[in-house]
C-alpha cells in the first residue's frame, strides 16, 4: 500500500480501517503513519490522525518509540481538531511512561479546561487526565474537582464520561 496515496483517497471510516489492518502490528509500518503524521501537510495530518489512533487502540505498544516526538506536536499552536483529538484518544489506551507524565498532564489539562475546544477533545482529554490520576493518585483530588466544575457546562456525552471519572477517582480516596 502507497500510504500517502491512501491518505489521499475519499476519507471514510472504511478507507481508515484499510489503513489501519495495513499497519496491524508492524512498527515500521506504523512508524511511516506517524512520519506522515508528522510532516505538517494541512491535509494528509488529519487524515493520518484517525487510523493512528486506532492502531494504538488495537497495538498500544507500537506508540512506545513515538510518544515524545507525538507530545512535543501536541504543544504546536494551531493544529487541526482532528489532530489534537485523535492523539488524546489515542494516550487514553496507553499506560504513559512516567518520563512522560507531566508533559502528558500539562496538555490534557490545557485542552480540558479549554471550553473553546471541541467536546470529543476535551472528552479524551478528561479520560487521560482520569488515567494519569488512576497511576499517580496524588492528583485524583484536583482532577476531580476539576470535572465537577466542567460537568454543568458540559454536553450530555460530556456529564457521562465525566460522572465515569469522578466514580473511578473517588474509589482511589
Amino acid at each position: 500500500m502507497n500510504l500517502v496515496q491512501a491518505l489521499r483517497k475519499r476519507y471514510s471510516k472504511a478507507q481508515c480501517q484499510r489503513i489501519v489492518a495495513w499497519v496491524g502490528s508492524d512498527p515500521a509500518r506504523f512508524k511511516a503513519l506517524v512520519e506522515v503524521f508528522l510532516a505538517g501537510d494541512n491535509r494528509l495530518t488529519p487524515r493520518a490522525a484517525w487510523p493512528l489512533s486506532y492502531c494504538v487502540e488495537a497495538n498500544p505498544h507500537l506508540v512506545r518509540p513515538h510518544l515524545a516526538v507525538l507530545l512535543r506536536h501536541l504543544r504546536k499552536p494551531g493544529l487541526p481538531d482532528a489532530v489534537k483529538r485523535n492523539t488524546m484518544r489515542l494516550l487514553q489506551f496507553i499506560s504513559i511512561p512516567r518520563q512522560y507524565q507531566g508533559t502528558a498532564t500539562d496538555l490534557a489539562l490545557t485542552l480540558f479546561t479549554n471550553r473553546q475546544e471541541a467536546i470529543a477533545i476535551r472528552v479524551f482529554a478528561m479520560t487521560v487526565l482520569t488515567n494519569l490520576a488512576i497511576q499517580n493518585p496524588e492528583l485524583a483530588n484536583e482532577i476531580r474537582l476539576l470535572i465537577e466544575e466542567e460537568m454543568p457546562l458540559g454536553s450530555p456525552a460530556f456529564r457521562s464520561r465525566g460522572a465515569k471519572a469522578i466514580r473511578q477517582l473517588r474509589m482511589l480516596n
